[in-house]
């Protein structure tokens, strides 16, 4: 999944619970600059940073790796 793919889902998610991004940065602890750039695609988040975002979302993370 993309950085792109990551932050259009948090974004639907974060509509379907009718929050805005300075909601979510209030309740996750992740700046709404950070917000802004994983929703946007822009932004290169730490697990950390996604961690929180969707605990808050009520999302689960899963981690795929790849060997080449």
């Amino acid at each position: 999944m993309t950085t792109k793919e990551i932050g259009e889902q948090i974004k639907e998610r974060r509509d379907i619970l009718r929050l805005q991004q300075r909601d979510l940065a209030e309740l996750s602890g992740v700046s709404l600059r950070t917000i802004i750039q994983v929703e946007n695609g822009s932004g290169n988040p730490s697990l950390d940073t996604l961690q929180k975002l969707t605990k808050v979302l009520g999302l689960e993370m899963q981690l795929n790796i790849i060997n080449k």
